[in-house]
């Protein structure tokens, strides 16, 4: 177990990297639009390749920011239920959703775009607008950010397995949100 403990921790760092990597595109999606809109409405000009990057910048905070939320329990759920669990029951809900939720949707989807984004890379795929980007980067992202929430998910139910047969410690705290 101690070995699949290190594969989890080494997902962990992973995921704390891809989401620096997060954190640097909302700064930089932030000055883009900023800068954008002053030369748009203050300079009028414009250019389809800084609109294009602000959403290429968006897919990447999604893309790469989603495996850290996972990893960090602040991801979405339903209430209902969960918040009225006590002692290890959180824990065998977390595993029944990553198991049987988690983990099949994030492996089909990462197979199914990884040929998506091959084909933009092949045939270097560019947008139909004027002025616009290459799309392979964007495409990449989606492979990408499945295969490591895939990744991370792995990682979450081997810790929650190691917690389950006390050899792991992990806050199962969870704060129902305000309603």
């Amino acid at each position: 177990m101690s070995g699949l403990l290190k594969l989890a921790l080494g997902v962990d760092w992973i995921s704390t990297k891809l989401s620096k990597v997060a954190g640097w595109a909302v700064l930089a999606a932030a000055v883009i639009s900023a800068g954008n809109a002053f030369t748009r409405y203050g300079l009028d000009l414009s250019s389809n390749a800084w609109l294009e990057i602000q959403w290429y910048l968006f897919g990447t905070i999604v893309m790469l920011g989603a495996p850290l939320v996972l990893k960090l329990n602040e991801h979405v759920r339903v209430d209902i239920i969960y918040g009225k669990l006590r002692g290890k029951g959180p824990v065998l809900v977390d595993l029944f959703g990553l198991i049987f939720f988690l983990l099949p949707v994030m492996g089909l989807l990462t197979w199914l775009t990884a040929p998506f984004f091959w084909n933009m890379f092949v045939t270097k795929e560019m947008s139909g607008n004027i002025g616009g980007l290459i799309r392979w980067p964007a495409g990449l992202l989606l492979p990408l950010g499945f295969g490591a929430m895939f990744l991370q998910g792995v990682a979450e139910i081997i810790k929650r397995v190691a917690y389950l047969s006390g050899r792991y410690q992990m806050d199962t705290h969870y704060e129902k949100p305000v309603q």
